[in-house]
């Protein structure tokens, strides 16, 4: 339980710090593209403002005929029309191209600028991307301009800040991830060793409580041979049994939970062990007229222990008879489905809140309506079940269906085993 808390406390932490990373490398990456589409869309403003062509610079300062208002006015430079690769392409009304001019392009021959115009044309788009290329459209009364610009090196470096910052942020996620994984283990080692000595403590003591329960055993005994048959004596006999009962099961989830036991798994037949199980329990269901239905899959195998999971078998079953309600209805389950064997307890229940059901595997819980001492219970069983399905390296949840079935799902790793119908 400790591993599992510190494996989810790990996650969290991860999982948090890699939706932040994610959001600003994608709020940074958005930011760096959006400035280098919109460097290029005031380049192409202007050269479509000029028919295709950078207006003439004045030397030692910027462009000159630019309007005061237009966007980018301090972004070129005398230079920008040497180190800019652009194309253009006029068309008619109809998409006919009339002319290209390729002059400032030595990558692009007429035919592909063709081919880029009216590609552009076809998208009835003012601005766009064409590959490599940004281009933009401006309509006059008798004819059209495609302004295409080469943003082959920008979007590289949009590529490169994307790249750079994806592997920063890897690296520092596996850094991170150390560092918790580390730190992580040093502050649950307290709650760890808190947590062994309390179990520890629960065999320890359950081993000390065995002593006194036999001798007040053997004394009972004696003192009924001695004044006979007494009803004082019998409740005193009843309730020593009961506490050997919570004693030994106490025992028995300690050393079942964080792998107190390692149990011997062998490949076991299932649907033999569920089968006989259940058979014990047709005899008490009729006595308490309930209906008690079985369905079970033939050869379904598993890795597992006898015992344990007959006393799995027995857990779920006798919960189902006890807390069904009057004149209720119990079904098992098992079947094979893919690689997983999947055994179900289905039992009518009579007020059950929906909120109970996350809570019916903690220790000693108990549902006010459906689950009170007065059924005889110690409020142990599900989690004695659920150390035994873990054990088993299998998963078990609870389920209500429309507030009257309970449902009990356990599954555990099947092996490659013929298999019939349910009988």
């Amino acid at each position: 339980m400790i591993r599992r808390l510190r494996m989810k406390f790990i996650g969290i932490c991860l999982g948090s710090l890699i939706l932040v990373i994610a959001l600003l490398m994608g709020l940074l990456n958005f930011l760096n593209y959006r400035e280098m589409v919109g460097g290029m869309d005031n380049l192409l403003d202007l050269l479509a403002e000029n028919d295709g062509r950078f207006p003439p610079p004045e030397r030692g300062s910027g462009f000159k005929e630019l309007p005061d208002s237009f966007d980018g006015q301090n972004m070129f430079s005398p230079e920008t029309p040497y180190a800019t690769r652009f194309f253009s392409a006029t068309l008619d009304e109809n998409g006919e191209i009339l002319t290209v001019d390729v002059e400032m392009i030595s990558a692009v021959d007429s035919e592909e600028a063709k081919e880029y115009a009216a590609e552009a044309w076809r998208t009835e788009k003012q601005r766009g991307f064409l590959g490599d290329y940004r281009y933009r459209r401006i309509a006059s009364e008798d004819d059209s301009l495609i302004v295409f610009l080469d943003c082959t090196r920008e979007m590289g470096s949009v590529k490169n800040v994307l790249l750079t910052s994806a592997g920063v942020s890897m690296a520092g996620l596996f850094l991170v991830f150390v560092l918790i994984y580390i730190f992580s283990g040093i502050v649950m080692k307290p709650v760890y060793e808190s947590y062994e000595k309390q179990k520890r403590f629960i065999t320890d003591a359950g081993h000390e409580i065995k002593t006194p329960l036999t001798t007040i055993g053997a004394d009972l005994d004696v003192l009924e041979i001695e004044i006979g048959e007494n009803e004082w004596l019998e409740d005193m006999r009843r309730q020593t049994n009961r506490l050997a009962i919570l004693t030994n099961e106490l025992i028995y989830l300690a050393r079942m939970e964080e792998g107190g036991t390692k149990i011997p798994l062998i490949d076991l037949p299932l649907s033999d062990l569920v089968e006989e199980t259940a058979q014990s329990f047709q005899a008490l269901a009729i006595m308490e007229n309930k209906s008690f239905r079985v369905q079970i899959q033939e050869m379904v195998v598993i890795r597992g222990e006898e015992q344990s999971l007959r006393k799995l078998v027995s857990i779920l079953l006798d919960n189902a008879v006890k807390y069904s309600n009057e004149n209720g209805s119990i079904l098992l389950t098992l079947e094979k489905n893919g690689k997983t064997a999947r055994l179900t307890v289905e039992n009518t229940v009579q007020g059950m809140a929906a909120e109970t059901v996350g809570h019916l595997f903690e220790r000693f819980y108990r549902e006010d309506a459906s689950r009170n001492s007065g059924k005889g219970g110690y409020g142990i069983g599900l989690s004695i079940a659920e150390a035994i399905v873990k054990a088993h390296r299998g998963e078990i949840k609870a389920s209500l269906l429309k507030e009257s079935v309970l449902r009990i799902t356990v599954q555990f790793p099947a092996k490659a085993e013929s298999s019939a119908g349910p009988r």
